[in-house]
């Protein structure tokens, strides 16, 4: 290693060890509330048992559930491996709540690129816009939500569904802090009780003590292979919430009449709750990794987002490299930086759901994994890459010294 290089690691070190410990504070009131969780429900060997076919009265399944509504805050959970992805466990919640008629009202802008077609920004015959729902969107001031404008818009009833999204996805706004829910929550219910508030919680479970559930916020949702999967569950999501708007979202990924009485968990069990016993101490890893690259890469001269010493909502990290070639080559770093496949070599490619080229660096035991180290980006300016997880803190730093490395040749 250049000696330069091994220099300024050792003073960011040491610069940001005091954020470290407030993230390791953060990860013990986490597993506290996680075992508390896990000894108040008992779990055991049997729990660890798999179902199969139509997955009737699987005890280690409904244990899980009630595990999570605790840890999360919520009256009830349906955690499954038949979810995709957050995008699917999304679009099920979506679906499940709105009906023909209906208005979605998204109060941070538009969401997430892959939402596009389920919304019907992008055309597509089995969107909500399909279904006759309607969808509007107010955006953000700054930073900040327009409250002024939710509050009105509100105010003329008609709006089934309030909508947000905690992690910044592809847009260079800040992440959602949980100050600026808990406020928005309060506006919303001084106008409209009855508006139902989600929220796309993925990247943000456990970066804090609370989550939004526990801010008033009545349905939020997730990938299993980002933070609450801990690195060990191999797929899944989880909608969690009010009882009455899980038990709708579980009709909708079943059948009617079904919900959440059926679904084989084919092995699942054992690894849904040891990724959720971990998750707490791998999300305190992946903050740490993406604390370090944004003290590190800020020191060489890069606009970071978080700084390193900000308070943070979730585990992306954003680093704006201004032009294509350093932003590819600091994926690719990425990657040659990563445990599993890290002899290819990732180029951009229109991938399914999104508008822009985008280039995806993952050498992760999980395919698309984000809660193991992995940077993403679309191929459009101001260049911006997209960094995340770090299933231990040293490996995650290593494997950002290894992009740093790329990018100086």
């Amino acid at each position: 290693m250049d000696i330069k290089l091994e220099e300024k690691i050792k003073q960011v070190e040491t610069t940001i060890k005091p954020i470290f410990e407030e993230i390791d504070k953060t990860c013990e009131k986490n597993s506290k509330k996680v075992l508390e969780a896990f000894q108040k429900n008992n779990v055991s060997e049997m729990h660890f048992n798999s179902t199969t076919g139509y997955g009737y009265g699987d005890i280690g399944r409904e244990t899980i559930e009630k595990i999570f509504a605790e840890v999360l805050g919520a009256e009830d959970a349906l955690v499954r491996a038949q979810f995709i992805s957050g995008t699917h466990a999304l679009t099920v919640c979506l679906f499940g709540i709105l009906r023909p008629g209906d208005t979605v009202l998204s109060i941070n802008g538009k969401p997430y690129d892959t939402l596009d077609s389920v919304i019907g920004i992008e055309e597509n015959a089995s969107s909500l816009k399909a279904y006759g729902i309607k969808y509007e969107q107010i955006d953000l001031i700054g930073d900040e939500f327009n409250y002024e404008a939710i509050q009105q818009r509100l105010e003329k009833k008609q709006v089934k569904l309030v909508i947000m999204q905690r992690s910044r996805g592809y847009a260079l706004r800040k992440s959602l802090s949980l100050e600026n829910i808990e406020k928005v929550v309060k506006v919303i219910r001084s106008v409209n009780s009855d508006a139902i508030i989600m929220c796309d919680n993925c990247y943000g479970e456990f970066v804090d003590i609370k989550e939004p559930t526990s801010l008033g916020v009545d349905v939020i949702v997730g990938s299993l292979i980002k933070n609450l999967g801990g690195g060990i569950a191999p797929n899944g999501g989880y909608i969690a919430g009010k009882k009455e708007l899980v038990e709708l979202c579980s009709q909708r990924l079943t059948a009617p009449g079904l919900g959440k009485e059926v679904g084989p968990t084919l092995g699942m069990n054992k690894y849904f709750l040891q990724g959720l016993f971990f998750s707490p101490s791998v999300v305190a890893s992946s903050l740490k990794t993406a604390v370090f690259a944004s003290c590190m890469l800020e020191n060489l001269g890069y606009k970071v987002e978080p700084r390193y010493n900000d308070k943070r909502s979730d585990i992306v990290q954003t680093i704006q490299f201004r032009e294509e070639e350093p932003l590819i080559k600091f994926c690719q770093g990425i990657q040659m930086g990563s445990p599993v496949d890290s002899n290819s070599i990732p180029e951009p490619w229109e991938m399914p759901g999104y508008t822009d080229k985008i280039i995806m660096a993952a050498g992760a035991f999980t395919s698309g994994s984000s809660i193991e180290l992995s940077c993403d980006a679309p191929i459009r300016p101001p260049y911006v890459a997209f960094l995340q997880g770090g299933l231990t803190y040293p490996y995650g730093k290593l494997g950002v010294i290894r992009a740093i490395e790329n990018l100086k040749k």
